[in-house]
This record gives C-alpha cells, sequence and structure tokens, in this order.
C-alpha cells in the first residue's frame, strides 16, 4: 500500500465537481473580460527563477536535474513563465495581451491550511497597459468571479496598496534604507509581533524612532498626510492610487476596495498598485489571494520594457471563503438519467441513452450486468433524477417505464415517443 506525499492531494469525483464548478466559474467571468486562455508547460529551466528571486529559492522548489542534464524545476507560479512568452513573440502581440489559464503549480514548503506543495490557481494578466483602467480591470475581474461564486460585499474586501508609495516614504527618510527587505517586513507585519517587525525596519536602515514614524504613516493610511511627508515620488504613487480607485469606481469593484498601506504583498517584482483579497468577518486570517502591477518583469527577462498587471485566485484559499460564507457547491455526484435494462435490450436502451446524451444531459446505462435491484440501488448512488427503465416486458408492449426518483412515482411512454424532441423528458414531461 502506498502513502499519499505530504501536501498532495486526491480528489475523488464528490469533491472534483465542486471544484469543477468553481474554475468553470472563475473562467467564464475571465472570459466575459475578454481574457483568452493559454497552457503552460510544468517544467521550466531553474535558471528562470533563480535569475528573478536568488539563489535561495531553489531551497523552495521542486528543482533536479532531468535526463538531457539541464537544471529544471516543476513551475511554482505562472508570472516568469507567462513573461517567458511575452517575450519570446513581443512583436507579434496585439496589444494590450489579456491571457489567463488554471493549472496546477508546485513549491516545497510548509503545508498549513489552505495551503498545500500542489495547488491550483487561475491566473489572469494583462500586458502592455501602464493605464489605471488596467488595474480597475483586475479588481472587477476578481470582484465578479467572487460574486459568480455567491459571495457578497459582506464576505469579501480587496485591500489595496501601493509599493511606490512605501519604497517613496522610505526613501524619504535620512538614512540608507534596504526598501526590498523593509517592504517585505511590511509584508510580514500582521503574522509577527510588533517588536519582531519594527526589528526588521531597523535591520533594513531605519532608526527605532524612524521605523516607528514609518509605521505610524502606513498604518493610518493617511494619504493626504503621506503625499505630504514623502517627495514627488509618493505623491505621484498616490495620485496613480487614486486614479485606480476612481476607474475601479466606474468599473463596479470600488466597493470592495479598501485602502490599507500595510499590505505589501511578498514577491519582489511588484511595482506598483497591489491588493490581496481578505475574508470580511476576519475568521479565515490568511489572505485568500492577491494581485498586482509588475511593470519592470519582461524587461528583465530580457524583452522590451511592457507594463503588466495580475491576480491569481487560488482554488485552495478560496474554497476555504466559499464554505465559511455557505456557498461551495454541494460536494455530491449529479446524474440525470440512469437508463435501466432488463433482459435483452440494449439495443433499444443505448438508442434512449445517445438521445438523452445528445440533449445534453448526464446519463448513464449498466455496464455490469446486474440485477434490476443492483442497478436502481446504483442509481441512487450516483443521484440520478430519473431512471428509464427498458425492460423485455415493457418493450413488448412499446412502452419504457419512466420512474422519479425523489418521489418514487412511475409511469409508462411508448418507446418511440421517448424522449423525442424534448431536451429532458422527466417523470412530469410524461404523465
Amino acid at each position: 500500500m502506498y502513502d499519499r506525499l505530504k501536501g498532495f492531494r486526491d480528489f475523488y469525483p464528490e469533491e472534483m465537481a465542486p471544484r469543477r464548478e468553481v474554475i468553470d466559474t472563475l473562467e467564464s467571468t475571465a472570459t466575459r473580460y475578454g481574457f483568452r486562455e493559454i497552457s503552460t508547460p510544468a517544467l521550466e529551466r531553474t535558471q528562470m527563477y533563480v535569475d528573478k528571486s536568488g539563489e535561495a529559492i531553489v531551497e523552495e522548489l521542486y528543482a533536479f536535474e532531468d535526463k538531457g542534464g539541464r537544471e529544471v524545476s516543476l513551475t511554482p507560479e505562472l508570472t516568469p513563465t507567462v513573461a517567458r512568452m511575452v517575450v519570446a513573440k513581443q512583436q507579434e502581440l496585439s496589444k494590450p495581451i489579456k491571457w489567463c489559464s488554471t493549472r496546477p503549480f508546485w513549491r516545497f514548503e510548509q503545508v498549513q491550511q489552505g495551503r498545500f506543495r500542489e495547488f491550483y490557481q487561475t491566473n489572469v494578466d494583462v500586458f502592455g497597459s501602464a493605464e489605471p483602467e488596467a488595474d480597475a480591470e483586475i479588481l472587477a475581474f476578481a470582484a465578479d468571479a467572487l460574486a459568480d461564486l455567491g459571495l457578497t460585499g459582506d464576505d469579501f474586501e480587496f485591500r489595496v496598496s501601493h509599493r511606490d508609495i512605501l519604497s517613496g516614504l522610505l526613501a524619504a527618510f535620512d538614512a540608507d534604507v534596504d526598501a526590498t527587505a523593509a517592504i517585505r517586513a511590511v509584508d510580514k507585519r500582521a503574522k509577527i509581533e510588533q517588536a519582531e517587525y519594527l526589528g526588521l525596519l531597523s535591520d533594513a536602515g531605519l532608526s527605532s524612532e524612524q521605523a516607528e514614524r514609518f509605521d505610524d504613516l502606513v498604518a493610518r493610511g493617511d494619504l493626504d498626510e503621506i503625499a505630504e511627508f514623502g517627495g514627488e515620488d509618493v505623491r505621484d504613487a498616490v495620485e496613480n492610487l487614486r486614479d485606480v480607485l476612481a476607474a475601479a469606481e466606474d468599473f463596479g469593484a470600488r466597493e470592495y476596495c479598501n485602502v490599507s498601506l500595510t499590505t505589501a504583498r511578498g514577491l519582489d517584482y511588484y511595482t506598483g498598485v497591489v491588493f490581496e483579497c481578505f475574508d470580511s468577518t476576519g475568521e479565515i486570517s490568511r489572505s485568500v489571494f492577491g494581485g498586482g502591477r509588475y511593470d519592470d518583469l519582461i524587461e528583465s527577462f530580457g524583452g522590451q520594457p511592457i507594463p503588466a498587471v495580475g491576480v491569481a485566485p487560488g482554488l485552495a484559499p478560496l474554497s476555504l471563503l466559499c464554505q465559511r460564507a455557505g456557498v461551495w457547491p454541494e460536494e455530491a455526484l449529479t446524474t440525470d438519467y440512469y437508463v435501466l435494462t432488463v433482459g435483452d435490450t440494449r439495443d433499444v436502451a443505448s438508442r434512449i441513452a445517445r438521445d438523452l446524451r445528445a440533449s445534453g444531459n448526464v446519463v448513464e446505462v449498466d455496464v455490469s450486468d446486474r440485477s434490476f435491484g443492483a442497478q436502481m440501488g446504483y442509481a441512487d448512488s450516483v443521484n440520478a433524477e430519473t431512471v428509464v427503465i427498458v425492460g423485455e416486458q415493457d418493450l413488448a408492449n412499446d412502452e419504457v417505464t419512466v420512474k422519479d426518483m425523489s418521489s418514487g412515482d412511475q409511469t409508462t411512454t411508448p418507446v418511440e415517443a421517448f424522449p423525442g424532441d424534448r431536451d429532458a423528458p422527466t417523470y412530469d414531461d410524461v404523465v
């Protein structure tokens, strides 16, 4: 008997049904916004992640040498891959480039609630527009996708920030500050003790007094005060954040957005507006998903400068939010019809099953030569709404029996008229 690997999960049919429904909802929302589906490889060269994040990232990857002697890794995220793809055909692609995909990723990290070593995300990105409308469209897509899942503004909020505000504030202090380290500290603020957080800011180059002043500014989030305290870069970033929020108002997403400058996003490649989605009730303490702008990444991959912004809802944390809000789809099988055979009736039963399937119904037939009782038990186990009994005695009368599984009622109908031109001729349609 083999054990499943830690951090990897099996999904049986009852569990896959709601996952598929959620994936389909996310993807259909993206399609309505004009995002086009792409498919990407499971393996990339390890060096791509080292160049982006440093040698230490290898410890978090499923990295190995393949049979051709190449150092490769299972993809831990999509952004570097899509950046590579944009660079490869940058001159041929019409701008803006709007792509989406749902696929698994792999990271060798500590397993915890809502976080696994293999996980699934729907990635949605816009390349080629630096306008606030691009950021707002990403926010609007995310809000609409959550609404399509049955969530409301009482269930979630977007905490919106701006990386250039944070870096500009740090530069405004009379200190030699490692802005990258300081912003990483801000990203950890809610997860560690205040003293440890201030210590990380001090380690990044701020004095104790400066660290407290910086934290006070970002915690209160008064954009007017921040614009006055910072220099021109900060004022420009504040104006950009306000422009994005104004566009989000027109796009229908502003009601979900709260300015939260303590939201920083941990990845170093973010450059402008960033945001994270949180459970409004606080029952789920960690962010559900996040996104933001990464205008420098394409250039760092060898392409021409091109702005970009995106978001990546993950299925595992999103399922926690949906379950908490009571909108996670039911974990149950659904079957429209079970065509039950009694005796030598396979030809007629198969014809009925084909006709029902041609109308888009989920239909099962017996493939195990089971008894009447065993077939009825199986039909009940797959939650068949209607059973069509094709028996030798019924066919002698040119009839089939239609049974409603919820009520137990049944009736007969002429075999040649069933199912006819009706898409879903259930019991109520034939009585």
